[in-house]
């Protein structure tokens, strides 16, 4: 097993994190910890001064703009759908129309069930590209069932930069521009790649005890008709490329891969709601062993630790809070596909590392962390948001000896929130991140995390 102090670390985070995000326990109302800004503001009032306590902000929704005000609105439904048109153009997809947002519903009565959600995305472009996904996640009725979806097809070109967060040496990169992750750069130190790529994953956990979960998923990749594009062994010297030699080395084909696997999962989630949360802890552990008898190339294994959290700043503004998020994901044992080694955008929205193109750090073993505040801008209906956020990637390359943490990738950004859904707590998200040599513009109708 390599790199086994990372992962120790990270569990060890995962363990004494949630105790030090809160001034005290829960209570005997099941409440949430009292949180560290609720604990300031619990000073003795002045005697000579008595201020009447305000009224909670009510959370409105774009639409409650426009609604006469004798009118009263319509009773939350079970189902909402967000579509949302997708026009871009940028260099790597050229010119790209589709349709892309989220689903919400209630498997059960809203007192009890939590609400499940299914962002989507389908898209062509003028480079004969193809994306399409949907990465759900569904409770049943009572909770009784957490179920986790990653089902993807892509027809796709993506650049790669080789293993290890100082790959390659950066300094010398031009300014990268994409557009919500799915473009790449065009420089000279990148190594395009174009593949076809079918992606299912399916987790079934069951409720042990409040909040807690586990379960077992599988696990299917296959990655087809790889192109890549620098590569050229008829030259002399031959003209290799980062995935080329990785593949060689370790015995896969430079044209098709698949990885096959089952996982064991364990999942904490006290989340309000996980589409927007305001208060609450996500953390999910999840262990995948890719067999050759389900039709892996090879047998090798793999794990992933994540813990999220949302503080709150305000008890009469909810929707200012400081939200946390932290993963590492290890290539335990045997040797991963090189596109499917640990790298920013695996998680499963696919959201990781804003400010750098999908896949621009990649190694054997990868830690992340961001850090986001979330605050209201339209006086007290909270319709309008902001948010501040900054990010940073560690990866690693065990064949160079680049070990995690010798190098991190940072980056910041801002975004505007427009809410358009109160009852699912469901934004139109525009987010602008830069990182180090790179920049990106993010649209969606999800949070990030």
């Amino acid at each position: 097993m390599r790199n086994q102090s990372p992962v120790l670390l990270l569990l060890l985070f995962f363990m004494v994190a949630p105790s030090g995000l809160y001034a005290q326990e829960t209570d005997s109302t099941g409440k949430i910890g009292t949180t560290i800004a609720d604990t300031l503001k619990n000073k003795p009032a002045r005697d000579t001064l008595k201020v009447e306590p305000e009224k909670n902000c009510q959370q409105k929704a774009i639409g409650d703009l426009f609604r006469k005000k004798e009118k009263a609105p319509k009773p939350p439904k079970k189902f909402m759908a967000l579509v949302l048109p997708n026009i871009s153009s940028n260099p790597s997809n050229g010119f790209l129309l589709g349709v892309g947002g989220t689903f919400g519903w209630y498997m059960g009565p809203r007192e009890n069930t939590r609400v499940s959600s299914a962002p989507f995305t389908v898209a062509v472009t003028s480079k004969k590209q193809l994306i399409t996904f949907v990465k759900s996640n569904i409770y049943t009725r009572e909770n009784k069932f957490f179920l986790q979806g990653d089902w993807r097809f892509y027809i796709y070109s993506q650049p790669t930069y080789g293993l290890g967060t100082n790959a390659p040496e950066t300094r010398n990169l031009p300014n990268e521009i994409h557009w919500s992750g799915e473009g790449g750069s065009t420089d000279s130190l990148a190594f395009p790649m174009k593949f076809n790529y079918v992606k299912f994953s399916e987790i079934v956990n069951m409720k042990i005890k409040e909040n807690f979960y586990a379960g077992i998923g599988y696990h299917f990749d296959d990655y087809y008709s790889i192109n890549d594009e620098k590569l050229n062994l008829d030259t002399i010297p031959k003209l290799v490329t980062p995935h080329s030699v990785y593949s060689d080395t370790n015995r896969y084909s430079r044209a098709h891969y698949i990885l096959s696997g089952l996982s064991a999962n364990v999942v904490y989630d006290s989340r309000d709601n996980q589409a927007n949360p305001y208060k609450g802890i996500y953390a999910n552990i999840n262990y995948r062993y890719n067999f050759k008898f389900l039709g892996s190339d090879q047998d090798a294994s793999e794990l992933w630790m994540e813990f999220r959290s949302y503080i709150g700043l305000s008890k009469k503004k909810p929707r200012n809070l400081i939200a946390f998020w932290a993963f590492g994901d290890f290539n335990l044992t045997g040797d991963l596909p090189y596109m499917t080694l640990p790298a920013i955008g695996g998680d499963q929205r696919a959201r990781s590392g804003r400010g750098y193109v999908n896949g621009r750090f990649r190694g054997k073993n990868l830690v992340y962390g961001e850090v986001e505040w979330r605050f209201p801008i339209w006086p007290c209906s909270n319709i309008i948001g902001g948010v501040l956020f900054a990010n940073a990637t560690t990866t690693d390359n065990p064949a160079r000896n680049v070990a995690l943490f010798q190098y991190i990738q940072p980056a910041v950004g801002f975004g505007i929130r427009v809410m358009v859904n109160k009852y699912f707590r469901t934004n139109i998200n525009l987010d602008f991140a830069i990182g180090s040599h790179s920049q990106g513009f993010y649209f969606s109708g999800q949070e990030t995390f």
